[in-house]
């Protein structure tokens, strides 16, 4: 049938065998998970309760004192999160540089109040009483118009300027300001009525 072919076989030189030396592994055996998990794990309190909550008060007591004092000096770093911001620092200078309506709202209706109470005791007349009162509703209703228009021109202006990231909530909080008086307002103005903000 069929043959098989012979081959001579080739010397080929072998070639020198070179001994791994082992490899060493990590050295200690590989640690349990509920070990390696209690090695990784923290107090969340350290050291004595007492003291750590002494530091934690003073530290807390450190950072309401900065921002009282941001209130008042508009320091950025450290206002709280509702007031940070170029758009929100632009939406209160933009009012505080102008008279606004909503700002005399708070002492016009306590004096309504005076007249309605004391009214009788002064023997005023029933009219005049009626006529504060309808004042008063008319002054809110142009203090609520006008902190609309404001709070229209400052979103539209911020939006120009800053971007549309950074006009979220800012109609809301520029009517509510309007609608505050000058000296209660927090944080404190910056600027001088009749100044150019821009």
């Amino acid at each position: 049938m069929f043959g098989r072919r012979k081959t001579e076989d080739a010397t080929v030189p072998a070639e020198p065998v070179v001994e791994e030396t082992p490899r060493a592994g990590k050295g200690r055996p590989t640690p349990k998970r509920r070990d390696a998990e209690a090695a990784r794990r923290r107090p969340l309190v350290t050291g004595d309760k007492k003291s750590d909550r002494a530091r934690a008060r003073a530290e807390a007591a450190k950072q309401r004192q900065l921002m009282d004092q941001a209130m008042q000096t508009g320091d950025e770093r450290y206002l709280p999160v509702q007031h940070k911001g170029p758009a929100r620092r632009f939406a209160r200078d933009y009012l505080d540089a102008r008279w606004t309506l909503g700002e005399f709202f708070l002492p016009i209706a306590l004096l309504v109040v005076v007249v309605m109470f004391f009214g009788s005791l002064i023997q005023l007349p029933p009219q005049v009483v009626v006529y504060a009162i309808l004042g008063l509703y008319v002054i809110v209703l142009v203090a609520v118009v006008e902190a609309v228009i404001y709070a229209g021109i400052v979103r539209r202006r911020a939006l120009a300027k800053f971007g549309s990231g950074a006009v979220r909530g800012l109609r809301l909080y520029t009517a509510m300001r309007s609608m505050q008086m000058r000296r209660m307002r927090l944080p404190k103005p910056q600027v001088k009525r009749g100044d150019t903000v821009s």
